[in-house]
Order: C-alpha cells, then structure tokens, then sequence
C-alpha cells in the first residue's frame, strides 16, 4: 500500500537499507509505543509528573539506592509498571528488525528499552543497555534466572540459593551501565558500518547519540524515525517523520516489493 502513494525520502532511505550489509539500529520507547507501552522514560511514564504514595519522585524510588535501602520500595513500583506493561507483544518494526537480521551480514540493535521485545521478535545480536524486567539477579551470591513476568512472585523476591534480595537485572538511575554492554558496542562501531538508524528515542543520553554523532562525521549514512525533534534532529542525514511501525512496514515494502509487508 505505501508505494502507491510516493515519498522521496522514503525511497531514499529504502535504496540505503537495501545496500546496506552493515546496520546499527538505536531504538528506545518510542518503537514499543505501537505495542502499548508508554513512551515517557520507557516503562515509567506511568508516573510523569506525578509523585509516588511515599512521596518520591519515580528517579529516587526507583534508585539504586533505594533499591539497596529499602528494596521493597523500588520493587513496589517495578512489580505495578510491570504488570501494567504485562501482555505487550513484539509490533512490525520489532518483527521486521529481526527479519533484517536474518537477512543481512551484520545487523545490531542497540536499545534503551527494558521490555525484552526485540528478544521476543527474534533479534538475537542485541544490545539491551539499561537490561530487561525478564531477568532477575541477586548480588549477593550472583544467581540469576529468567521470568516471564512477575505474575505470583513475591514481592521483594528472595534468592533460592542464599535468601537475599533478589533484583531485576536492569540499571536503575544513580546506576553505571554495564561494562559487557559498552565493550559490545564499541566492537560494533568498529565494524565499518554502512548504515546507523535511530527510531523512537530522544537521544538525550551521550551512548544514545554518540554513534549517530559519531556516524555522522564519519561520513556514515545516518536515519532518524521519529515523529518529533531529538538531539540528534539535526545531525542525521535522513528523517522520516513516522511512528516505527509506519517507517518499517514502508520501508520494507520497498525493499521486499514481491512480499506484503507484516503485521
């Protein structure tokens, strides 16, 4: 349905993503939007402008410190965003990132985004930066283990090998992101990337924009989708002012003409 009407800067971005062998995604709340999920601050847009019943911003409650301290606190708010981001499924720009991963020699996805989508759609080569509500860990003995959701946990949930505290394995404000992450990233950039695109994120963060900034100098095809002005508006060589699913399902239409485009 989208090439019967024409769109130049769509067509030249489905010319780059058909050449490309080499692409770096970017993605933050905005590409889970279409899935139902909020797009302030990820998955605590819940809470914008608002305090929570211990009269704490959502930062502090859901602080590393707070987390430390009183963990039941933080696990409080994470257990109720969970549940109300519960049932959320991989959409088409999700589906479609994965499907290009199939396709391609190297395709990455770097996300903000803690809601395990992209590992739901199939993306296997994914760089989950703040991690995922899907995976608990305690620091006390180093256990991990993976839920499906919090649906019948306890709330804080306690360690089966040691009894301490069990956490989500995601990184909390006043938290350093994780090392593995960072190095994974940096080996990445270093792969001479044809292609860097950005959808649904702000890019406020410094490891957000630092590769479309980073693309951008070095002469590297860059795309943003989004319908609003970021940080890295400015910079990027192409714009699509489209949801994710939109500027995905149009742009695989044009690369795959003989499919109809899913979802």
């Amino acid at each position: 349905m989208y090439r019967d009407h024409p769109d130049p800067e769509l067509d030249r971005v489905a010319t780059l993503l058909a050449r490309a062998q080499r692409i770096l995604f970017i993605t933050g709340a905005g590409i889970s939007a279409d899935s139902g999920l909020p797009t302030y601050r990820g998955i605590g847009g819940l809470y914008h402008e608002r305090l929570t019943a211990e009269g704490l911003t959502i930062e502090e409650a859901l602080s590393g410190e707070m987390m430390a301290l009183r963990p039941e606190v933080s696990w409080k708010y994470i257990a109720e965003i969970e549940a109300n981001c519960r049932g959320a499924r991989p959409n088409a720009a999700h589906r479609l990132i994965a499907a290009l991963e199939q396709e391609k020699p190297m395709v990455c996805v770097l996300t903000q985004n803690v809601d395990g989508l992209h590992a739901d759609a199939g993306s296997r080569n994914l760089i989950e930066m703040h991690g995922t509500v899907h995976r608990l860990r305690c620091d006390d003995c180093m256990n991990a283990r993976r839920v499906a959701d919090y649906a019948g946990l306890q709330i804080p949930p306690e360690c089966p090998r040691c009894g301490g505290i069990m956490r989500p394995d995601i990184v909390l404000f006043g938290e350093q992101l994780p090392q593995r992450a960072l190095e994974r990233l940096e080996h990445v950039l270093q792969q001479q990337l044809d292609l860097v695109i950005s959808i649904g994120t702000t890019s406020v963060f410094p490891y957000i924009a630092g590769p479309v900034v980073w693309a951008a100098q070095d002469g590297v095809p860059t795309v943003e989708i989004n319908p609003g002005d970021t940080e890295v508006s400015s910079i990027v060589r192409h714009r699509l002012r489209m949801t994710a699913s939109e500027a995905l399902r149009a742009l695989w239409d044009r690369t795959h003409p003989s499919e109809a485009a899913e979802g």
